[in-house]
């Protein structure tokens, strides 16, 4: 429940702590905390300072240093923050170590995403997922005091048998209620592959691609639709179905959850429903943000999750979104440095690894609506290919077919 992941601190000044590691490097470190920066913003939290130091793994008891420990106790005392965040998983004995040290709430990179999964859930569905996620990540934290789960059993009546403690009591009052919610999804799980089907043998075409990448204003620039679109991570949390006809050919398009780094597997495992959206499509749209510095790193995270659902063989078009927000700024002359992706324009980039599928990408500007036309024909060609390999005798109906006698 929402209860247990620390929501009622909105407002207050956080500092957020990473380690640059022989994984990760100082580049991908800043990187990595300022999107630790817009979680944080996400669910409601102020950023005020970043803090990093190089290890080459997190200490067991402490994450960080004894020494950096102190800077950040230093830091938080001289000026009244009350939260950290610390952009990894931290264990049971690492929260409880840096919190007695620190004296201020802790937050680790999962309970943050948890948190703002519990915030932005609007169906009984999504909030069931988003509460078998929350109670899977604290069932091995029950070191912790979570003493006040017992008076969630009914009547403030104690549940402990002969010896059994709190922490035991927990334990198990968590356990059932992991159990309920498990059958709660698989019931609703049968509801939904039930819709599945009834929606016949239409093409699928899903959107996947990282959080913040676009999809939901591009599903709104396609479908003339309001889906729910907002410059914050993770705006879109269930799956939104539409039936979406270009020129004579029908097929259903749905916009998804988007990835991020490191999303916790208890998010992966529990939305597993929502996932089955992009399981059972038929064309994924992998949205990509191209103003981002990291959108190569994002491609990759998204590629990463789509193998862990074993989602890997499908059919992909690439869309470059948000090219009306893409700058660079030009190297100068006398400086013989190796470009890096600051210094590469638009026309520079799509002659990289990108002129090498011509047919698979596209760049667009969902938010001002540029070359959604020339995306249009696209997925009408796309989608057209499977729709007349799973209904051959149709084909005739596309033959003569132009996109460019469809009134606008």
């Amino acid at each position: 429940m929402k209860e247990f992941i620390i929501t009622e601190a909105k407002s207050e000044n956080a500092v957020l702590v990473g380690l640059i590691t022989p994984e990760q490097n100082e580049r991908q470190v800043k990187e990595y905390l300022d999107e630790l920066a817009f979680l944080a913003e996400t669910a409601g939290f102020t950023a005020v300072k970043n803090f990093s130091q190089k290890l080459d793994h997190p200490n067991q008891t402490t994450f960080v240093g004894t020494g950096k420990l102190q800077e950040i106790k230093s830091y938080v005392s001289d000026n009244e923050i009350g939260l950290a965040i610390f952009d990894d998983e931290l264990s049971a004995k690492q929260m409880r170590n840096i919190e007695k040290e620190l004296g201020i709430k802790i937050l680790d990179r999962t309970s943050l995403i948890l948190d703002i999964f519990a915030q932005r859930a609007q169906t009984a569905y999504a909030k069931t997922q988003v509460e078998l996620a929350q109670y899977q990540y604290m069932l091995p934290r029950l070191t912790r005091l979570w003493t006040h789960l017992e008076r969630q059993r009914g009547g403030g009546v104690t549940m402990r048998g002969p010896g059994e403690t709190q922490l035991e009591t927990d334990r198990r009052i968590i356990l059932e209620k992991i159990s309920k919610l498990k059958k709660d999804l698989v019931d609703i799980d049968r509801q939904m592959s039930s819709q599945r089907k009834n929606r016949g043998k239409m093409v699928r075409v899903a959107l996947v691609g990282y959080t913040n990448a676009g999809k939901s204003t591009l599903m709104n620039a396609l479908c003339k639709t309001d889906v729910f679109a907002e410059n914050k991570l993770f705006a879109t949390l269930d799956t939104t179905v539409r039936k979406l006809i270009i020129g004579n050919l029908p097929f259903l398009l749905c916009d998804t959850v988007g990835f991020i780094r490191k999303l916790p597997t208890e998010l992966i495992e529990s939305f597993k429903s929502t996932l089955d959206e992009v399981r059972d499509a038929d064309l994924l749209l992998h949205v990509v943000d191209i103003s981002h510095p990291a959108f190569e790193e994002q491609i990759e995270e998204v590629n990463r999750t789509l193998a862990e659902i074993d989602n890997t063989h499908k059919p992909v078009v690439m869309i470059f979104n948000k090219i009306d927000k893409f700058s660079f700024t030009p190297k100068e002359e006398d400086d013989l440095t190796p470009p890096t992706r600051e210094n590469i324009s638009l026309d520079e980039l799509k002659a990289t690894w990108m002129h090498r599928m011509p047919e698979g990408c596209i760049f667009i500007s969902a938010k001002k609506m540029l070359n959604i036309e020339e995306l249009r024909a696209l997925m009408y060609r796309r989608v057209k290919e499977i729709h007349v390999t799973r209904f051959p005798y149709n084909d005739f109906l596309y033959q003569h077919y132009d996109l460019e006698d469809e009134e606008p």
